[in-house]
């Protein structure tokens, strides 16, 4: 028969109670695992089932009481590299949303919003377009599968320590937000362009033509021509989310590895 002691079932719930925090912590700010639309018992099982699956490869995990203070201090910092992680990359499809509000303002739709059932917040109409299009690449791309991955070999690059994150890192993740404004102006920037132009040559027809209402021609015109370029922009846009999307894997790994 076997007999287990208080301690050593302690030992085993610490060791599986760590990389489970901060698996869970990444779903919990990582887009698609975080999303509304997902119950949250389905994400709790499946951090679950990736820390059972990943415990056994991980290195040594500290034994310490979760109930203490050296405990919490573990427990904050887990939470806080998994939280960093996965905000790292919801910031790339936050950056489609800065690209289709500024779309859907060159085109006239910068008064149609919806909900966004994944974040619960109104967006305009473009910016749920290229969402929508961007969470099936990345599904496709087997972006969920490299976040997983990328977590599990965190534990390799920043072991289970009360260090964590240094202060290089943290500064680093908060540089990082300037990839979002950086990429949101290359994804929607061939798509205003052209409605730039298209709005200066209405405002040479207007001034050649007066009596021509603006109001009745403009406005429709450049929402048909709108949807064209989106449309004839959009395998581009696509191409740059990728793009986007290796970079943020790539800074997460160099991030996590700064000291």
């Amino acid at each position: 028969m076997l007999w287990l002691t208080t301690e050593q079932i302690g030992n085993y719930l610490g060791g599986l109670f760590w990389p489970f925090v901060r698996i869970s912590a990444m779903m919990m700010a990582a887009p698609v695992f975080g999303s509304q639309f997902m119950p949250v018992r389905i994400r709790i099982m499946l951090a679950l089932a990736v820390s059972l699956v990943a415990v056994p490869m991980l290195p040594s995990v500290p034994l310490v009481d979760p109930i203490s203070y050296s405990g919490l201090s573990i427990l904050l910092q887990q939470v806080l590299i998994g939280v960093a992680m996965g905000f790292i990359i919801q910031m790339i499809f936050q950056a489609l949303v800065i690209a289709g509000e500024a779309i859907a303002n060159s085109m006239g739709l910068g008064f149609a919003r919806m909900m966004d059932p994944a974040n619960g917040v109104q967006v305009p109409v473009v910016s749920q377009f290229l969402i929508v299009m961007a969470t099936l690449l990345f599904v496709i791309l087997n972006g969920h599968l490299m976040l997983i991955e990328l977590v599990v070999e965190s534990f390799r690059i920043l072991p289970i320590t009360d260090t964590g994150l240094s202060a290089n890192g943290a500064h680093q993740i908060a540089g990082w937000a300037s990839h979002m404004f950086a990429g949101g102006l290359l994804v929607a920037l061939p798509a205003v362009a052209a409605l730039m132009v298209v709005n200066i040559s209405m405002g040479v027809i207007t001034r050649a033509a007066p009596q021509l209402n603006i109001f009745a021609v403009g406005f429709p015109l450049m929402i048909l021509l709108g949807f064209v370029f989106l449309a004839a922009t959009t395998p581009s846009m696509l191409t740059q989310f990728s793009h986007m999307m290796l970079d943020s894997f790539e800074a997460i790994a160099t991030i996590l590895a700064t000291k």
